[in-house]
C-alpha cells in the first residue's frame, strides 16, 4: 500500500519521506508543488516511487485513481507564512485542501496525519493547551489551521471518524532541510548564516516585558518532529489534536549562544559565555521593530500533557542539543 507524502519537497515532508525510507518505506508518492524548482534538492538522497504536482494529485484523487491503494497521507503541504495576507489563498490552501483530503481518507478509511500549527494559539495568553479557551490565531494563516482542526473536534464529538486522524500543532521547528523557506526558516538557521556572514548574530531588544533576547519559544527540532508522527502512524488507534513541541521553553539568546559556540567549536576555539560574546561584539541587540508590536509571541510552550496521556513517551531535545546537531549539519552541508 502506497504512503502519500504531501509537501514532501518542503521541510518536515522531505525530513519525512527520508524517515520512512529509513524504515524500508519506498512506495511513496511525492506530492508538491515546484514552482521553485530548486526544492527538488530535498528529495534527492530519497527514494520514492512517483511525484505528482499538487494540482494534478488532487484531480487523480477525485477521478479515483488511488482508490484502494493508500494505507495513509501524511499531510505537510500548506502555506506556512505567518506573513501572507491573501485570506482567499490561505483559506483554499491551508484549509479547503486538508478538508478533502480528510473526507477522502475517512472514504477509504486511510490513515490522516496532517500538519496544524501553535499558531492557532495567537499570542498564548490562556495558554498553550490543545482546547478551544486557549485559541485565538493573530493572523489568517492561524484561523486557517483553526478552522479544520475544529472540523475534526466535532467529527471526532459526533462519533463519525472512520479511520484514524491526527493533527499536529507545531511549534518552533527546525533542522535541516529548512533552507528555500527564506524569510520563514527558523532561527537558528538564520543566527547561523548571519554568524558565518557577519562574524555576529542580531537578535531583538527589550520588548513586552522581555529582556533584549529573553523572548521565548518551544525550539523544536524536526528529527523530534519525525518521530512524533512516525509514532502516531505505528499507532492508528488514536485519534486527536496534539502539541508538537519540547514542552520547555528557551529563549533566543539560547538559540544564538548554541549556534556560536558550535560553530567556534568547530574552528577549535572555546566556547564564550552569553556576557562574552556580546563584549566581544559577537552577540549584538537591535530595537524591536515597531512592525511586529501587536503581532509577536514573545512566549510559546507546548503544554504536553495530552500527548503523553496517548503514550508517546519519548525525550526531546533541548536547545543545546538540538541546534548543536543542526549546526554541524550545516557545516558538513
Amino acid at each position: 500500500m502506497t504512503i502519500i507524502v504531501t509537501g514532501a519537497a518542503g521541510f518536515i515532508g522531505s525530513n519525512l519521506v527520508k524517515a520512512l525510507n529509513a524504515r524500508g518505506e519506498t512506495d511513496i508518492l511525492a506530492v508538491d508543488n515546484l514552482k521553485r524548482g530548486e526544492k527538488y534538492r530535498n528529495l534527492v538522497d530519497c527514494q520514492i516511487a512517483h511525484y505528482l504536482d499538487k494540482h494534478d494529485f488532487i484531480e487523480e484523487l477525485a477521478a479515483g485513481v488511488f482508490d484502494g491503494q493508500v494505507s495513509a497521507i501524511l499531510h505537510q503541504g500548506a502555506c506556512s507564512d505567518t506573513m501572507e495576507h491573501d485570506g482567499r489563498y490561505m483559506m483554499d490552501n491551508n484549509y479547503q485542501y486538508t478538508l478533502n483530503l480528510f473526507e477522502w481518507c475517512q472514504d477509504q478509511e486511510a490513515q490522516f496525519l496532517y500538519a496544524s500549527s501553535a499558531a492557532t494559539y495567537g499570542a498564548g495568553m490562556n495558554g498553550f493547551y490543545e482546547d478551544p479557551e486557549c485559541e485565538a490565531p493573530l493572523n489568517v494563516y492561524g484561523y486557517s489551521k483553526l478552522l479544520f482542526d475544529q472540523v475534526l473536534r466535532r467529527r471526532i464529538e459526533e462519533e463519525r471518524i472512520t479511520a484514524q486522524v491526527v493533527g499536529f500543532r507545531y511549534f518552533n521547528v527546525y533542522g535541516p532541510r529548512e533552507w528555500h523557506k527564506e524569510r520563514m526558516a527558523s532561527v537558528a538557521f538564520h543566527n547561523f548564516n548571519q554568524y558565518r556572514a557577519t562574524g555576529k548574530v542580531k537578535l531583538f531588544g527589550e520588548y513586552g516585558g522581555y529582556g533584549a533576547g529573553g523572548h521565548t519559544r518551544d525550539f523544536v527540532s524536526v528529527d523530534d518532529v519525525v518521530k512524533v508522527n512516525l509514532w502516531f502512524l505505528d499507532n492508528p488507534e488514536i485519534c486527536g489534536i496534539y502539541n508538537v513541541g519540547t514542552g520547555r521553553a528557551q529563549p533566543f539568546n539560547d538559540v544564538a549562544s548554541t549556534v556560536v559556540n558550535s560553530c567556534r567549536a568547530a574552528d577549535g576555539l572555546s566556547a564564550l559565555s552569553r556576557e562574552e560574546m556580546i563584549a566581544q561584539g559577537l552577540l549584538e541587540y537591535i530595537e524591536f521593530p515597531d512592525a511586529l508590536k501587536g503581532k509577536y509571541q514573545s512566549f510559546t510552550e507546548a503544554d504536553l500533557s495530552l500527548l503523553r496521556e496517548a503514550g508517546y513517551d519519548e525525550a526531546f531535545l533541548t536547545v543545546e542539543e538540538g541546534v548543536q546537531r543542526y549546526v554541524e549539519h550545516l557545516l558538513r552541508a
